[in-house]
Parts: structure tokens; C-alpha cells; sequence
């Protein structure tokens, strides 16, 4: 469906809702343009700025099928103006969510409804991204909005709870359940799943799929130390066997993804315990997956051991995108975490930190948060023409 401009007198030049050009004040023409708002192309994605929403798991389905909630909730952002909208952490086989709500991409029927808001995301020339996900041993638990959340919830004939996966018989605490370890058809199963899932995102029209590897979710399992303790090909004997699945994963994806189109991978990039995943790790890991047809690296952290210590602060993930960034050629590289504001966005990329900005809580806040960020730069973009009187009057914003 396209906009019903035969409904309006539009100007000349008008080329539907959210054109992604870039016009400073008029009376600072020689202003450079923030790099926030400079476009970027990866792959067959040109991004109109460097703003792009994080995925965030919504606990909004039933039997992983995206509904009306997620349509609205997702094309409110390519209307505020995001130039790469990920949605959620979708599981690729039905084992794999972390909760009976979780969003899948595990059977046929879930093509449908995501090629409707893909299309609707793209009314707005904004892209649609995807994250692929296995949450192994923190599978079958409540949503965390809900009583007893992060508690394992037993196998029970409602589908609300079922067994749980991981690469060793290790709780994630003592609220959760030992998982089963999983055999070599139990790991073939899950990567022959995210390629499964790859064909149904090509399929639904999807931009740019992201591979989960953080949070402690089955990936971060598999390539940590703390977690993997089995002694076969995925095992913890050595670093190249406990990423043989994540690599094996990118393997099976990139035999049916298009080659034209972005793969990324979301890593934890420190585990934050005494004995766990660093950046040293990923800075290794990093340079593998850039030889395997991968193209953005978003950086995170934390989530896999109970032991983690953490210290928060706005933009205390960066360092570790950073790292990434200067030990990298072909990567383009995302940063997250507790970053709030233009100026903090744009420090980062004039200093070269990432290439890209993953925001997450200021979108929940404002779905429009992207326009939040031209006024507070003084930079004048687009507007879609329904809200074009929204717009800030004692700027040229």
C-alpha cells in the first residue's frame, strides 16, 4: 500500500513518508551535517543516519506469532524516523524461547504476519531487521514482566513450559532448571533451525538479520568458558571448538541468505567474571566472523554467569565496541548501552568508537526519539507530512 497522495496537494518534490535526506538550518548552510545523520550503506542497506532500534524482546505472542501489537509497536518507529528498525529476539525452533510469549520464526505461518509490518516498515524507507535466537539453558521461563519471572517453568501439558537445551548440565542459577546436554543431532537440529529460519525472514521481505550470541542465551553458552564443559568438537578443549557452533550457525545462514544482504552477529563482549569470556575473546572472534561474510558487530556484554560484576554507567558499553572498531577493518561495528542522548551519540561516531548507534529504553520512551535527536543536534530532517506540525518552532528543527 502506498501513501494516497491522489487524497492531497503535495509539493513537487514530496516522495512519500519518511524520505531520507538530510537538510541543515537555513541560515547555517555551511554547518557540517552531524554524523548522526550521514548515511551509510551496508550490503544493499542504505541507511538514512546512524540511528537504529535495538531489539527488545516484547513477551507479546502467542505461539510466536507477531500480531497487532507488533505491528504498531514496530512501524511507530520507521515513522519517528530510525533508519534500521531490529525487531525482537524471535527463536528459531520452539524450544528456544525464553518464554511461552516469546516472538518464533519456527514455523511456515509465521511468514505472514512479519511480512506485514516488514512492508509496513518500509512504507516509511526505513529497514527491517530481525534477531535470531536460541535460548538454551534460560528457555522456559516467565516473561519478566510477570510473578516468579527468570524462575524455569517445569514441562507441562499447556505449553507453557518444556524441556530445556544447553551445551552442559549447568543451571544458569538455582531458580532455573539443569538443562539436558545437548547430543551432536540436538546441535545439528539447532543450527539446521537458523537456517530454516533465515529462508522465512528472506521470504517476510526482512533487511538484515542479527544472530544472537549475548544475554546468556544459547550461543553465549556454547562460546563461554563458565557454561561449556563438554570435551567433543563444541567443547570447551579449545577456543576454536566452544565458537564452532556460532561459526556453524553463520555457515548455515549464509547458504540461504543472499550475500547482498547485511548478517550480523550481537556478541557479549565481556563476561564481567573471573574466568569468563573477554575481549580478548571477542576481539579473536570478531576477526574470524569478518572473513565469513559478516557485516555488522554489535557489541553488548554480560548476562551468561550469575558471578558477573558489572559496573553501569551511561555509555559503559562503548569501550568495548571500540576495541572491536580499532582491531577491525571490514566490520561495521554497533554500540549499545545507556546511551541517552545526541551529543553522546554523536561523540561516539565523530570519535570513530562505532559505526552505529543500537538504542533501545530511549525508544520505548519516544518512538520518535530520532527526531528528539535533529532538534537536539539543530539539524532539520524529514518529516512524514501527517506530523509535520509537530515539529519545534523556535528552531529550524
Amino acid at each position: 500500500m502506498q501513501f494516497p497522495t491522489n487524497l492531497y496537494t503535495l509539493p513537487a518534490n514530496y516522495k512519500g513518508p519518511g524520505i531520507p535526506s538530510v537538510t541543515t538550518t537555513p541560515d547555517s548552510s555551511n554547518v557540517e551535517i552531524p554524523k548522526t545523520f550521514t548515511p551509510i550503506t551496508i550490503k544493499n542497506m542504505t541507511l538514512k543516519n546512524r540511528t537504529v532500534v535495538s531489539p527488545m524482546c516484547m513477551y507479546s505472542s502467542e505461539d510466536g506469532f507477531m500480531n497487532d501489537f507488533h505491528l504498531g509497536h514496530y512501524t511507530s518507529y520507521a515513522k519517528g524516523g530510525a533508519s534500521l528498525i531490529v525487531m525482537e529476539a524471535a527463536a528459531t525452533i520452539a524450544n528456544g524461547r525464553i518464554s511461552y510469549a516469546d516472538a518464533g520464526v519456527y514455523k511456515d505461518e509465521h511468514i505472514e504476519p512479519m511480512k506485514r509490518i516488514t512492508d509496513n516498515i518500509h512504507l516509511y524507507n526505513s529497514y527491517a531487521g530481525i534477531q535470531l535466537a536460541h535460548a538454551g539453558r534460560k528457555a522456559s521461563s516467565n516473561p519478566p514482566f510477570l510473578e516468579n519471572a527468570r524462575y524455569s517453568i517445569p514441562e507441562s501439558e499447556d505449553g507453557k513450559g518444556w524441556k530445556t537445551y544447553g551445551p552442559s548440565p549447568i543451571a544458569f542459577n538455582e531458580n532455573m532448571s539443569v538443562p539436558i546436554e545437548m547430543t551432536l543431532d540436538d546441535i545439528k537440529e539447532a543450527i539446521d533451525s537458523f537456517r530454516d529460519a533465515a529462508v522465512r525472514c528472506d521470504k517476510a521481505g526482512i533487511d538484515f538479520i542479527e544472530i544472537h550470541g549475548a544475554h546468556g542465551y544459547l550461543i553465549n553458552q556454547f562460546i563461554s568458558p563458565t557454561s561449556n564443559k563438554r570435551t567433543d568438537q563444541y567443547g570447551c578443549g579449545s577456543f576454536e571448538d566452544r565458537c564452532r557452533f556460532l561459526f556453524d550457525i553463520v555457515k548455515a545462514i549464509r547458504s540461504v541468505w543472499p550475500t547482498e544482504k547485511a548478517l550480523g552477529v550481537r556478541l557479549s563482549c565481556e563476561e564481567w567474571c573471573e574466568g569468563g569470556w573477554t575481549i580478548d575473546d571477542t576481539i579473536k572472534i570478531a576477526k574470524i566472523l569478518e572473513t565469513m561474510d559478516v557485516d555488522i558487530f554489535d557489541c553488548s556484554s554480560g548476562g551468561n554467569s550469575m558471578s558477573q560484576s558489572i559496573t553501569i554507567g551511561p555509555c559503559y558499553q562503548v569501550p568495548l565496541a571500540h576495541a572491536v572498531k580499532k582491531a577491525t577493518s571490514k566490520l561495521f561495528v554497533a554500540c549499545v548501552g545507556l546511551i541517552n542522548t545526541g551529543k553522546e551519540m554523536e561523540e561516539i561516531l565523530q570519535q570513530d568508537r562505532a559505526d552505529l548507534i543500537f538504542l533501545a529504553r530511549p525508544f520505548l520512551r519516544n518512538p520518535h526519539f530520532t527526531y528528539q535527536v535533529a532538534h537536539e543536534l539543530q539539524v532539520k530532517i524529514d518529516f512524514n507530512i501527517q506530523y509535520n506540525r509537530g515539529r519545534f518552532t523556535n528552531t529550524a528543527y
